[in-house]
């Protein structure tokens, strides 16, 4: 089972970051992924990480890149 932080992405729509419609950064065990939409199907908090505020949970992740929607499963 893998660690997720979801964090909102502030730098949305610059180089790099994605387009305006990609609005989330999921972090799982360090890799980042930029997604439009999220599904958090776990229990999950929130948590100071860093400098920011984050949810966190622990799952499995699957990615639909059909709709850019990070999905995270027992």
């Amino acid at each position: 089972m893998a660690h997720f932080q979801i964090r909102y992405n502030q730098t949305r729509g610059q180089p790099g970051r994605g387009t305006m419609d990609h609005v989330w950064r999921v972090f799982e065990d360090g890799k980042e992924y930029l997604t439009k939409n999220v599904e958090i199907n776990v229990p999950s908090r929130g948590a100071k990480t860093g400098g920011d505020y984050s949810m966190v949970c622990e799952g499995t992740l699957r990615l639909d890149r059909e709709t850019s929607t990070a999905i995270i499963d027992p």
